[in-house]
């Protein structure tokens, strides 16, 4: 973004937009991080900068660059700046293993990686890094106990100054010292004075979903997807400039990113990068700050609502909480809605950017396990006699359309393709609508589990099983769960004369997989259900594991 004597002119996932008709006062704070702050003029600054250091190294428009880590002020100028670029972000989740950072690194071709330290012994598991990526940038940890750099003066370096610690020699590079380090970048970074023209159709970035058939795949979403959710946002959310947001739900996913985060950098409010999520720090901080906003899976809300403190936090503050990513429990709506705090569930996916439904405050209370009602710029139908139809009628697989709607997967044509019909995006889901509008997720199409606000595809997980020699079949099934929402059960059948155990199941999954996507239960059966042709069963395997495991119960103080 740059910095003018007229405004702003922002270019975060927003095209290029006229400085005014987008005014943000420069002296407006932006982004507060252990303690310190930093305004629109100084983050537009940083971001010029760190996006003239990408450019001198070779960071060209379609570039892909990644950042790995935990919420944090650096994950923001990594996206901006390479936004400004007219380059692709690709943020990656730092709950994955190894083999699947790996994996997608190699699929985006990502040319740069910026990381957070404690992504260190992650980055170490993923190696052999893919040689598509040629530039490594670690990303400080925030100190609060230092005030924020000002940022270097322009100009070419002093060749008199002493050599900088965090420069070393990289022999793939032309010149022969390269800051290292994310501040040294900036610091040294000439500002990019000229940017490339950015259209909104461009792509701003590859966002991963788990895959269907065992590999994850990456949604395109270009910057005019993310400018139209951010004004879908605002057309139901009542944010202002004067807006104190906490950005809890992790920036690797849609939610993080589009719910309440970028619509509230529009308004010119602050924002707050939230590194790891502890239900008791939240509420603390949301009283210390006097927080107005943010958004969470009902994982996060329900961990709140059961904490000692819930009792006497002040959330006066609050002016709405968006949640979504999951059903919530309607004991844990209540405990939120009983304390005053203006909820809004919405329902939406990546390829949505991420918002197709959402509820309004008024009428919220009266129900509060709906989604509610489509957003201003959404379009929805249902699929029936594989046809786009009226959404009305019983339960029908709900179909999108919209300015916010992805147009396709990255170097998946096929999967893309199939991810539509007559131009109306397939989300998986069956939904019910009232006669009012407002609608309620009934159940999925798709085999999808949702674990504390993380998707996992059962056909990853059985994938990674049947890559053991004792493993003859298995399949993956989502139960209800207290803590998490749901969590998987793994009935898996052994090949005969082979011994196999549930140590040495979870020790080859762990190896393979993210922690969130290993099934809570693991179950060894002499057969699995099947029909006639050898489809397994799910139906029976569900309605077994319900029986068996699930675990719904727990109260709100």
């Amino acid at each position: 973004m740059n910095t003018t004597a007229e405004g702003t002119r922002a270019n975060f996932g927003l095209g290029t937009w006229p400085a005014r008709r987008a005014r943000i006062s420069p002296e407006r704070t932006a982004l507060v991080e252990a303690g310190r702050t930093l305004t629109y003029a100084a983050l537009a600054d940083r971001t010029a900068r760190l996006a003239g250091h990408l450019a001198e190294r070779g960071v060209r428009p379609g570039d892909r660059v990644a950042y790995l880590g935990v919420n944090a002020a650096s994950t923001f100028e990594t996206f901006f700046a390479t936004w400004l670029l007219g380059a692709i972000a690709v943020p990656l989740n730092f709950r994955l293993s190894g083999t699947e950072i790996r994996y997608m690194l190699a699929d985006s071709g990502a040319a740069v990686l910026v990381h957070s330290p404690d992504v260190d012994a992650l980055l170490a598991a993923a190696a052999p890094l893919p040689g598509t990526l040629r530039i490594l940038i670690p990303a400080e940890p925030a100190d609060p106990a230092r005030p924020a750099a000002p940022a270097a003066p322009a100009g070419p370096a002093d060749p008199a100054r002493p050599a900088d610690p965090t420069h070393s020699a990289d022999p793939a590079d032309p010149a022969p010292a390269r800051p290292t380090g994310l501040a040294a970048a900036i610091a040294a970074g000439p500002p990019l004075d000229a940017p490339p023209a950015v259209d909104l159709d461009d792509p701003a970035v590859l966002l991963y979903t788990s895959g269907t058939t065992g590999r994850p795949k990456a949604a395109v979403l270009s910057h005019a997807n993310l400018t139209w959710n951010t004004v879908n946002q605002l057309a139901h959310l009542d944010i202002g400039r004067d807006e104190r947001t906490l950005c809890i739900s992790p920036l690797f996913h849609a939610t993080g990113l589009g719910q309440v985060t970028l619509p509230t950098f529009f308004k010119g409010g602050s924002v707050e990068p939230v590194p790891r999520f502890d239900a008791g720090a939240i509420l603390d901080r949301i009283e210390r700050a006097r927080i107005t906003a943010f958004s969470a899976v009902p994982t996060m809300l329900r961990m709140m609502c059961e904490h000692p403190r819930w009792a006497d936090v002040d959330l006066g503050s609050l002016t709405g909480v968006v949640y979504g990513g999951s059903p919530v429990q309607e004991r844990v709506a209540r405990a939120w809605l009983d304390r005053g705090v203006r909820l809004h569930q919405g329902y939406g996916m990546t390829e949505a950017a991420p918002g197709v439904y959402m509820a309004p405050a008024s009428g919220a209370a009266e129900r509060p396990v709906s989604v509610g009602v489509p957003h201003f710029f959404t379009d929805v139908a249902m699929l029936r006699a594989d046809r786009p139809t009226i959404v009305a009628g019983p339960p029908g697989e709900l179909l999108v359309r919209g300015p916010h709607v992805f147009s396709g997967y990255w170097n998946r044509p096929a999967d893309s393709v199939d991810a539509f019909v007559d131009g109306w995006f397939r989300t998986g889901d069956l939904l019910s609508v009232d006669s009012d509008g407002w609608a309620s997720v009934t159940d999925r199409v798709k085999d999808l589990i949702i674990s504390g606000g993380e998707n996992v595809y059962p056909a990853e997980v059985e994938a990674v099983l049947l890559r053991l020699d004792a493993v003859a079949h298995a399949a993956v099934v989502g139960v209800p769960d207290a803590r998490w929402g749901e969590v998987g059960v793994a009935y898996i059948q052994p090949r005969e004369g082979i011994a196999l155990d549930e140590s040495g199941v979870r020790s080859h999954l762990e190896a393979h997989l993210a922690r969130f996507k290993i099934p809570k239960y693991v179950v060894f059966v002499t057969a699995l259900p099947a029909n006639a042709t050898g489809k397994i069963r799910r139906v029976e395997l569900r309605a077994r594991a319900a029986t068996e495991f699930a675990d719904v119960e727990g109260t709100c103080a």
